[in-house]
């Protein structure tokens, strides 16, 4: 590291003894200073992940670990940086690596199950966030001091904007012992269909001792993936061979999905459902310097402009022709997709849009977690499949008298999001709708604010 941070890391960390290192990255162990909690510290050599053209890796990393959040997935804390080193900050998981377990021979049912059950639990939130890990495996699954897993390293994880035309990722990655035989055929892949054939291989290991598929000859090994052949040692119960018969299936298309997994009596013996939570969303620059003062000074100066006064978001023009014209939607073009029912327009102000939505959540059973920057973030009753279902509403200004609203599910499923948005929230705030984005009458007022009439297939701007 540098010199001058070696032992103090923005006078925030006091950095310890090294833990493990990598090709581009060590990481240590640390504490914070304010606190005495320990973390572990991944530090990341910038000018060699650029050589290597690994940059956007990083940062897909970091997006990732900041869409989930869940008891049995390590915590990014945060991220900082310097010119030359890029610095995640961990929760730091004191049990060691699951394979050093394993390593000594197989688990007991009840434990391979249990960890079988956090894992499960884990990749299923991930893929509820569109998250793919594509790198499971024991060597990626820690141990907490209450012996409970915890994946880590998601740096070969994939999110949907990878996928190509297709709706397949193509990307050739894993360890070979435990990658699916979609990815070996190089013909394009389900990512969360490969984390659950990867989840039914550790699975074997744990309660095996050793792997279904290995051969000294990779190319006989692969064979053997391909094929799906395996055999179970004779100490396997029959219902987790069942169960794993099931996973390990070479067709993705007739593999069991992990509603189903979790349907299974083997499975269900013991559970506990465990909930991930809504991860903040604030921004790093990995491209700029940084550090304690520059960001305190940027705090200070925030501070300052709130107490004079704030104002919401400027909402892109075009963005907004484009979502909320039912004629031409021209949301197809962009990443970012605003789904219908999601997005409205209101002629009230800010504040009082704010005001509105805060009184009508609480009225529908979901708690205002936090209102800043006219954005409400707010949490429904935990009661939902995948825990409590996270919401984030944000108001922005698109011209005088006019904001734009826009909700976005930030954790929970998916389904109750829809019903959410559809059942709840158009009921609640119709006082203050102008316009939902997709509805088959667009107010016609909508042309005015772009100086044309509502044509179908003109677009002037």
């Amino acid at each position: 590291m540098e010199e001058i941070q070696c032992h103090n890391l923005f006078g925030k960390y006091e950095m310890g003894r090294l833990l493990g290192k990598g090709t581009f990255a060590k990481v240590y162990y640390a504490k914070q200073i304010a606190t005495g909690e320990s973390v572990a510290i991944k530090v990341i050599n910038k000018d060699q992940v650029k050589r290597q053209g690994l940059m956007e890796q990083i940062k897909r990393e970091i997006s990732v670990m900041r869409l989930v959040r869940h008891p049995n997935i390590v915590e990014l804390k945060e991220v900082l940086a310097t010119k030359t080193k890029i610095f995640f900050v961990m929760e730091y998981v004191r049990g060691g690596e699951l394979f050093a377990k394993v390593a000594k021979g197989k688990l007991k049912e009840d434990q391979a199950r249990k960890y079988f059950q956090q894992l499960i639990s884990a990749v299923d939130f991930c893929h509820s966030r569109g998250v793919s890990h594509r790198d499971l495996k024991p060597e990626n699954l820690l141990l907490d001091h209450n012996e409970n897993l915890k994946i880590s390293d998601f740096g070969l994880s994939a999110l949907p904007e990878q996928q190509r035309l297709d709706g397949l990722l193509h990307t050739q990655c894993g360890t070979p012992a435990y990658v699916a035989p979609e990815v070996l055929r190089k013909k394009g892949y389900d990512g969360s269909k490969t984390d659950i054939w990867s989840c039914g291989v550790i699975l074997y290991v744990l309660l095996a001792g050793f792997l279904p598929f290995q051969d000294e000859n990779l190319m006989s090994m692969y064979n053997m993936v391909l094929r799906a052949e395996f055999q179970f040692p004779p100490w396997f119960s029959s219902d987790s061979r069942r169960l794993i018969s099931k996973i390990l299936v070479a067709d993705p298309s007739k593999r069991t999905t992990i509603p189903a997994i979790m349907r299974v009596p083997w499975f269900r013996k013991g559970f506990e459902v465990t909930c991930g939570v809504m991860k903040g969303d604030e921004e790093v620059n990995i491209e700029e310097e940084e550090d304690s003062r520059k960001r305190s000074q940027e705090n200070n100066d925030n501070n300052n402009k709130k107490k004079k006064g704030s104002s919401p978001k400027f909402f892109n023009a075009f963005e907004f022709i484009s979502s909320m014209s039912s004629g031409f939607d021209l949301s197809g073009l962009f990443e970012d997709k605003r789904k219908k029912g999601s997005v409205f327009t209101s002629k009230c102000s800010a504040s009082d849009i704010v005001t509105k939505i805060e009184t009508a959540v609480e009225g529908l059973s979901f708690k205002v977690t936090e209102v800043k920057d006219f954005k409400i973030r707010m949490r429904g009753p935990p009661e939902g499949r995948k825990g409590s279902l996270f919401v984030t509403a944000e108001v922005f200004e698109v011209a005088q008298e006019v904001a734009v609203v826009e909700f976005s599910k930030s954790a929970g499923d998916t389904l109750e999001y829809v019903k959410f948005c559809e059942e709840d929230v158009r009921p609640a705030l119709k006082d203050i709708v102008w316009s939902w984005q997709g509805d088959a009458t667009c107010n016609p007022n909508i042309a005015g604010l772009r100086g044309e009439e509502n044509h179908q297939n003109q677009v002037i701007i």
